[in-house]
């Protein structure tokens, strides 16, 4: 049935696609969320498509299916019919499952999924709960040497922040244990209550509980303190310039939807990223916009699978 749909596409004329793409969205789109609710992803799915609704007058409805290192949300929209009233979102798992599931995925990341662009970036946090002993990434080192297998969380299999995790293994050669949620919300959820001693979450989704003193921050990813938390060092600062990782989040399709309605997507979820209210408020919560073109996105996808795919292999990520 996927193959007449895209067929019956490709016969249209392009004038009647692109009346189509006028008329879309002709009732509500379904974006969904590869991880559970109160995670990256679903604030920036939530905060774009609460602006996609009252652009278009259509609801743009985001749907949650976490677990499974991304792929079972993923799945929905790649065998999904290529209309545009199915998307999704993904961070970087996108780029590392090809690698760590390889024969393993039921679908085939660049064949079977199309790429509406990169919303935003955003760094990483490396958090402690406030009963932790440590005060800085020195003692979170320390710790570890002292107790070899200490363990860090993260917010599943290929996020962001499960990805800082690994280069902070192979940047100080410490003994640490990768400890994964199924999204990062069950993973501050967890570390606020002391589940966990320490571990990395986006910027964007813990910046509240370090406000408030329910998590302690220690270092940054990249090279650059925020702004929103200019009392935490960077992650050069403090030494360890490898611990780099951003959170990427993007929009993903199912391959094969007729060009005009993947400009109707982009001008309704990505190209208003750009204005001044809207990234005025994603700026607020920690994100860099970056609003992205289509064939730029699916170039940086193919770029990044290929270099998480040589990390990979060196760090022995295993699904787990």
């Amino acid at each position: 049935m996927r193959r007449r749909g895209l067929l019956a596409a490709a016969l249209l004329p392009a004038a009647a696609l692109r009346g189509r793409a006028e008329s879309f969205p002709a009732r509500p789109v379904r974006i969904i969320v590869p991880y559970g609710p109160g995670g990256s992803s679903d604030i920036v799915a939530r905060i774009l498509a609460q602006h996609a609704t009252e652009a278009s007058g259509q609801s743009f409805l985001v749907e949650n299916r976490g677990g499974g290192a991304t792929v079972p949300g993923t799945q929905a929209v790649a065998t999904a019919a290529p209309d545009g009233y199915t998307i999704g979102t993904n961070d970087n798992a996108l780029v590392l499952n090809p690698t760590l599931l390889q024969g393993k995925l039921p679908y085939e990341t660049e064949r079977d999924l199309g790429f509406l662009g990169l919303a935003v970036t955003s760094p990483a946090l490396l958090l402690a709960h406030p009963g932790a002993a440590a005060r800085s990434l020195a003692d979170v080192l320390a710790e570890a040497a002292a107790r070899p297998g200490l363990g860090l969380s993260h917010g599943g299999i290929g996020a962001p922040t499960h990805l800082a995790v690994v280069q902070l293994q192979l940047a100080t050669g410490r003994e640490i244990t990768p400890i994964g949620y199924r999204g990062g919300g069950p993973q501050l959820a967890a570390l606020v209550a002391g589940e966990t001693p320490y571990g990395f979450a986006a910027l964007s989704s813990s910046l509240g509980h370090v406000q408030g003193d329910r998590l302690r921050a220690l270092a940054v990813t990249g090279a650059a303190r925020t702004p929103l938390l200019p009392e935490v060092p960077s992650m050069v600062e403090a030494g360890l310039p490898e611990v780099d990782v951003l959170g990427e989040w993007g929009f993903i399709m199912p391959a094969g939807l007729p060009a005009p309605v993947v400009e109707r997507l982009h001008a309704l979820l990505l190209a208003p990223a750009r204005e001044p209210a809207l990234r005025a408020r994603l700026e607020s919560q920690s994100y860099s916009v970056v609003a992205s073109s289509p064939a730029d996105y699916a170039a940086q996808v193919r770029r990044e699978i290929v270099y998480w795919r040589g990390v990979a292999e060196k760090a022995g990520i295993k699904a787990e």
